[in-house]
């Protein structure tokens, strides 16, 4: 017990001293994040930030000329991509597109842990957005499912701090047992402090900061969104946790929400049907 004390001080620490100078996000990156996750972006400022980044502008370019969404003509720029996508799907596209670049490092077992840091956001950001739709409580899906990709968002910033520490102090080594316990103890309170580093709306910050909660806003629909996501990937073992045993539909979230087995099931049926959220 006094170990992990000693290292969670030093680890809060090291966050700390390398908060300013380890971004998370690289500037690109967060300022096409903060137009998607306007309840009203602005096209022009979408497609100009899209098409300013070149793997990402193929990707999209990629996505709208496949199977799923293909017409009759090629599309061939970025703003025809949009027309033809939409901008909530363009939203989710994009911001799992360059998410997914930021959870990873040079260090093998902390590129092991961020991958599977990386299913769960992946898996509570759907799970999130398809309860958002199929149940009305004025949430916007794209706002769902930016809540659900950023709750762990904390663990995120402990890992990539932690593997700068590694990459100086070679020697530094630490059992993952404790670095997990760590970023339980840390993640909420950080994420919140950093999403508001960033300007992040306030509505992700809280919910980086009350997802794990005992006790909670209870009105907060987005919250309860997130937070029932949070527990139906853990139930299906999509993470760093598994619960197989929790009973999903007697949780408090589930009750708020009405959420029925139907609803459920789908939600689960889909995540079940996603390779990248098991591989």
């Amino acid at each position: 017990m006094t170990n992990e004390r000693t290292f969670v001080a030093l680890l809060k620490k090291y966050i700390e001293s390398e908060r300013l100078s380890l971004p998370v996000f690289n500037p690109v990156s967060l300022r096409i994040q903060r137009e998607l996750i306007k309840k009203e972006p602005d096209f022009r400022i979408v497609e100009k930030l899209i098409s300013g980044d070149q793997a990402l502008s193929s990707n999209l370019l990629k996505v709208a000329n496949s199977s799923m969404y293909r017409g009759f003509v090629l599309v061939t720029t970025v703003r025809s991509a949009l027309v033809r996508l939409g901008l909530s799907e363009v939203s989710r596209i994009v911001l799992v597109d360059i998410s997914k670049n930021m959870f990873s490092c040079r260090d093998g077992q902390l590129n092991e842990i961020m991958k599977k840091l990386w299913q769960h956001s992946l898996g509570c950001a759907f799970a999130a957005g398809m309860l958002s739709n199929r149940l009305d409580f004025g949430v916007m899906q794209h706002e769902a499912f930016s809540a659900g990709l950023f709750h762990d968002i904390g663990k995120l910033l402990i890992l990539k701090v932690f593997a700068e520490k590694k990459r100086k102090k070679q020697a530094l080594q630490v059992p993952q047992e404790l670095l997990l316990g760590a970023m339980d103890l840390l993640h909420a309170e950080q994420g919140y402090l950093l999403l508001r580093q960033i300007s992040m709306p306030e509505m992700f910050a809280v919910v980086a900061r009350d997802h794990d909660l005992p006790e909670f806003d209870a009105e907060n629909y987005v919250l309860l969104l997130v937070r029932m996501a949070n527990h139906i990937c853990h139930q299906m073992g999509i993470g760093l946790a598994h619960a197989p045993s929790l009973a999903l539909l007697q949780l408090h979230e589930a009750v708020a929400l009405k959420l029925t087995s139907a609803e459920l099931e789908n939600v689960q049926q889909f995540l079940r049907t996603t390779p990248s959220l098991f591989e």
